[in-house]
């Protein structure tokens, strides 16, 4: 796995998460996987895509990323509607290219789509879909790399539930919950077909009145 951030902000990752949960928590109360949220244990959110050992490890070069596969980074949608955002950030959350950009490309890439507010942004959850720098290297030799499609996006009910119980709450930070389904297709050197693997994930989602929506973190469990 990727290893822990800097903290730019001074607070630990612990605070922010804790920060981001009491937020979430007013129109959440019934999630589940909230209370895991708030004292994760460093488990990833979501399965690393697998190296491919399909061909031989090529020289340390290749994970400087050659540039003859051109894929344009993934850019966040300026929106309002926080499912529309949250499929968005699902497919990217699930795509790469190793053999178009490089890793901290990727990385500082999928960060900028995390929300400017440093109290709610959760970095170390976006990290952790990312392969470590020892995978990413072994994918780029086999020039790994993966699409994400997204089915279908909704409200977790529960979260639809507390809204309506209590619809003035969302304003304290209004942060959605939203669940993302689809799939990731994987390719690599000698395979184009490759293979897909199906993908849930629940997001949590910053949608101020006055500026566009922006990613807050990946919960570490999917709710329905």
């Amino acid at each position: 796995m990727p290893s822990r951030p800097m903290n730019p902000g001074g607070a630990s990752p612990v605070r922010r998460r804790a920060l981001l949960g009491t937020a979430v928590l007013a129109l959440l109360v019934a999630l589940a996987g909230l209370a895991a949220y708030l004292t994760r244990d460093g488990r990833s959110p979501s399965k690393a895509p697998a190296v491919q050992p399909s061909s031989p490890r090529a020289p340390s070069t290749a994970s400087s990323a050659p540039r003859n596969h051109p894929r344009a980074l993934p850019v966040p949608p300026k929106t309002h509607d926080p499912i529309v955002f949250g499929k968005a950030a699902a497919a990217a959350l699930w795509s790469y290219d190793t053999r178009a950009y490089s890793r901290t490309e990727l990385r500082t890439t999928l960060r900028g789509w995390l929300t400017s507010e440093d109290r709610y942004a959760d970095r170390t959850s976006v990290d952790k879909v990312i392969p470590s720098t020892v995978l990413w290297k072994e994918m780029a030799a086999n020039g790994q790399h993966a699409k994400g499609t997204v089915n279908e996006g909704h409200f977790p009910d529960s979260f639809t539930r507390a809204l309506q119980a209590d619809p003035g709450a969302i304003t304290q930070a209004y942060i959605y919950a939203v669940t993302v389904s689809g799939k990731q297709s994987i390719a690599w050197k000698g395979s184009h077909a490759g293979g897909a693997e199906s993908r849930t994930t629940t997001l949590a989602i910053q949608c101020c009145p006055h500026q566009p929506c922006a990613l807050v973190g990946v919960m570490p469990s999917v709710a329905p």
